[in-house]
Formats: C-alpha cells, structure tokens, sequence
C-alpha cells in the first residue's frame, strides 16, 4: 500500500513536471546568464582573493598583502577621497532622482516622455568620451559658458580641477551620465502605484507633498534602496575621471587619487599584481558589506503579500 501511493505521487509529480514547460524553459532562460556569471564574476573573484592570499611565488602569505598596502601612504588618502565622493555622489543621486521622477509622473506628465529621453540621452556616451566633454565644459579658455567659470574666479582648468573641488566635479559628471536611466527606473516604478490609491489620498485630502512623502516614496523604496547599491558600487570603482583629469592638469592631481587608481598604479607601475588584488577585495569586501546592511535594512528581498 505504501510503495503504491508513493508510486502515485511520484506520477504526479512527473506528470506536473512535464505539464509545466514554463519551468524548464526558466531552466534554459537563466543558463546563460549563470554560465557568464561563473565565467566572468565568480571565478576572477576567487583568482582575485587567491592572489591577495598569496605572493609572488604562489606561496599563502595570509593578511600579509592586506597590512602591506594597508600601510602604504596613499592608501588612506585614496579612500578618503572616494568616501568623499560617494557621499557627495548618492546623496543628490537619491534627492534628485527621485525628485525628478516624481516630477515627471506628476505635473510634467505630457512631456514625460520626451524629458525622460532628454535625460537618458548623455548615458549614450562611454565614459571617457563623457570625461573628455566635460574637460572641454570645465575649462574656462575652451568652453561656451567659460564666462560663468571666470565669474566665479576660475581663470585655468588648473582651478576648476582644484583637489578640494574634485567630489563635486565627478558627482556632476556622474549625475549627467548616469541619472538619466535611474529616472527611466524610477518612474516605471511610479506607474507601478495603483491610480486608485492616489485617488483616494486627494479625495482624503492629502496634497502633493503629502502623497509623495507618505505613498509614493514608500512604494518604491526597494528601487530606491537598489539604485543606492548599484550606485555605490560603480562610485567606488572610480577610475577614468580622476585619471583623466590628472593628466590634463599636468600631475596637479596625484595618479592615485581613488583605490581603484591606487591598484593600477600596483599592478601597472610597480608589477605587484598581489598587493593589487588586495585592494580590489578590499573594494569588494566593503561593497559587500555596505549592500548588505542596505538590503537587511531596506527589505529589499523581502516578498510582498
């Protein structure tokens, strides 16, 4: 009797599991996506840790790598520089995106479309080509509006490109570049609130302020919370913008201004391609640490009921 219903339920089970195609086609779906991941994040990472763990010889030198860059001069200054930027960086991230967002679904709903192309547009550009554009905007000889610089006392790009200047600079190129496709993100997000809820909050009485701080933006804190982490790990691999703007000042600006400049400078300039990978863990581990302590606090894979 019992190997008979387990028979039958084993059926059953078989018979779901070929009446359901749609799982397997998921099967399918996501293979190459795992296969690209395994290919090109999850085994560099691990020749990535092996190689902050080891020496030159292949020899486990444990947190040997770690302390050495640790102690290095720069290395403080680099991710004080980065902490400095990202601070700048996300908050007017967050601020701006979503006000724009809201805007757009709210009163500018008409030209919504238009403006949302209008902001995607300059996220076209590669970032070096972007870099190199603002360079041009930034120097009071060569750009248009070199007469607003000059304004504000800027005669050379040498004092627009000032160090303590630099988190704005990069948060404003960064904005320009990438802001646009967060926009695009968050207003989806917005149409995703019922009309019926909105509705009822100004027949209760609510205005816009009201509706924005109370319905809209809870609605979407799980895509806020998700641009914060995309956003914080593509701010601390800042890398072509400081370069750049170092060689166009002529070396007012140190080529390690950034980790990520700080390890190419190891691997490149000095061959230590040990100490490099340190520093790229490092970079990993507190991107890690930062999205997660986001995401437990946000909810962010919490399911909806």
């Amino acid at each position: 009797m019992t190997t008979h219903l387990a028979n039958e339920r084993s059926g059953r089970r078989s018979g779901r599991s070929a009446r359901n195609p749609a799982r397997r086609a998921g099967y399918v779906f996501v293979s190459g996506y795992v296969l690209l991941l395994l290919a090109f994040g999850v085994l560099p990472t691990g020749y990535a840790v092996w190689l902050a763990l080891s020496n030159s010889r292949n020899q486990l030198v444990g947190i040997g790598n770690f302390t050495r860059t640790f102690a290095d001069y720069r290395f403080a200054p680099a991710f004080l520089h980065i902490g400095l930027y990202l601070l700048v960086w996300l908050s007017s991230l967050m601020f701006l995106v979503v006000l724009l967002s809201l805007m757009l679904h709210g009163r500018m709903r008409r030209a919504s479309s238009t403006l949302r192309f209008l902001f995607y547009l300059p996220g076209a550009l590669a970032g070096v080509a972007s870099v190199l554009l603002w360079l041009i905007l930034l120097d009071p000889a060569a750009s248009p509006v070199g007469w607003l610089l000059k304004d504000f006392g800027w005669n050379t790009l040498a004092q627009v490109n000032a160090p303590g200047h630099l988190p704005v600079l990069f948060t404003v190129i960064a904005f320009w570049t990438g802001a646009g496709g967060w926009i695009v993100v968050m207003y989806g997000a917005l149409n995703n609130i019922p009309d019926e809820v909105l509705e009822a909050a100004r027949i209760d009485g609510a205005g816009t302020l009201q509706i924005a701080l109370r319905i809209q933006i809870p609605m979407v804190t799980k895509w806020i919370a998700y641009m914060l982490i995309l956003a914080f790990a593509a701010g601390t691999q800042l890398f072509v913008e400081p370069q750049l703007v170092s060689v166009a000042s002529w070396g007012m600006i140190p080529d390690s201004w950034s980790p990520n400049q700080l390890s190419y400078q190891y691997a490149f300039q000095a061959g230590d391609f040990n100490g490099a990978a340190a520093l790229s863990v490092d970079l990993l581990i507190l991107g890690l640490a930062c999205a997660a302590l986001v995401v437990f606090r946000t909810g962010l894979f919490d399911r909806d009921e």
